[in-house]
């Protein structure tokens, strides 16, 4: 049976200088500018359309969201990394615009912050009180410019945050910029999303694996990212760029990449590092329903024979990348099935994930 796995060692390799994302240094130059009155009254509205939000109240959409995808991935500490795909539908910017967006992730059910009270201008405003402003997980307002959409194409903005495991409710406000201080707020389109979530937690000693990624491009950079950078391109890591595929359908001209990281492996008590096993399994769907074997890989080692010797174990489990690019030249056109299967031979212990792909003719692509 042919071999059909490539094992990108060059791009494991470079994944293992990000394999612990964070958002949370990116907040200072895209946060909005307290010295940019325009831009805080701006951000401000957005807020404001996420309160209402919050409150049942959607307001007038003229730009219709859609969140369209997410992944999980373990982050610095106890955190959970989020990159995600937000679609903004036509009718959307026939020019490149920009745009204000506000992301804010509260606790699942969390109420709407309270209004603030009407000014009493009998009292002393000196010495009145200043509520504190609701604290979330994660809130993040800035500006970014979005290219014009592709004729019946959406335009599409990536972005991430980072939280503790749980349940979340996200939500999003998106209008464009206004040009200048006369430009009337009523034409501005804007549109906001809800999007619930659950979070779950890296930091156990379980063995457990990321979201799968499936890329429609792998990009390998010649240097990381900068700050500035990184936060619009949340699929990269450490020298790795993804662009990810949101509907898994390929042509025969196509690579498969999927990616992906393993969490709570045990160490070999003679090398101190993981002894594992990643197995690739590709099943075909019939037309008259099931599945029938197609072909497998031989089985990838992750141990102290094949991880990079400068990989340090002596604090306990890292996370270790793995990865797949196969060319689906060999595959004939349908719907497939890929199971992933992990076994620790240290614990013993397996864990498998699943992806579903299409190889379809190329006019369709």
């Amino acid at each position: 049976m042919p071999r059909l796995f490539i094992s990108a060692l060059a791009v494991v390799t470079l994944l293992l200088f990000g394999i612990s994302p964070s958002v949370a240094q990116d907040k200072g130059k895209n946060k909005k500018d307290k010295g940019d009155v325009a831009q805080s009254a701006e951000i401000n509205a957005l807020m404001a359309a996420v309160d209402a939000l919050m409150g049942g109240n959607a307001g007038d959409n003229t730009l219709p969201l859609k969140w369209e995808q997410h992944h999980f991935i373990k982050a610095m500490g106890s955190k959970t990394y989020v990159p995600f795909t937000l679609a903004i539908d036509p009718p959307a910017f026939t020019a490149a615009t920009t745009v204000g967006i506000y992301v804010r992730v509260a606790k699942h059910g969390e109420p709407a912050p309270a209004p603030a009270p009407p000014a009493d201008p009998k009292k002393d405003k000196a010495a009145a009180p200043v509520p504190a402003p609701p604290q979330y997980p994660f809130d993040y307002g800035f500006f970014m410019d979005v290219a014009p959409a592709a004729p019946g194409q959406p335009q599409r903005i990536r972005r991430a945050f980072d939280v503790e495991p749980g349940e979340y409710d996200v939500f999003i406000a998106v209008r464009e910029k206004a040009k200048d201080a006369s430009t009337p707020v009523a034409s501005l389109k804007t549109g906001t999303l809800k999007q619930s979530v659950t979070v779950p937690a890296y930091d156990g000693n379980e063995l457990t694996t990321s979201s799968v990624i499936v890329a429609d491009k792998v990009d390998v950079l010649p240097a990381p990212l900068s700050n500035d950078h990184q936060a619009e391109n949340p699929y990269t890591f450490g020298q790795v760029k993804l662009t990810p595929s949101l509907t898994n359908k390929f042509t025969k001209k196509d690579d498969l990449n999927v990616f992906f990281w393993i969490y709570g492996e045990q160490m070999d008590p003679a090398t101190k590092k993981p002894n594992m096993t990643v197995d690739f399994s590709f099943s075909r769907k019939l037309p008259e329903g099931g599945e029938k074997f197609f072909n497998r890989t031989e089985p990838e080692e992750l141990s102290a024979s094949t991880l990079p010797p400068t990989l340090d174990f002596s604090a306990g489990p890292q996370p270790l990348p793995g990865s797949l690019q196969v060319p689906l030249a060999s595959f004939p056109e349908g719907d497939y099935h890929l199971e992933i299967k992990m076994m620790d031979k240290v614990s013993g212990k397996s864990v498998s994930r699943d992806v579903t792909f299409t190889v379809a003719p190329s006019a369709v692509q």
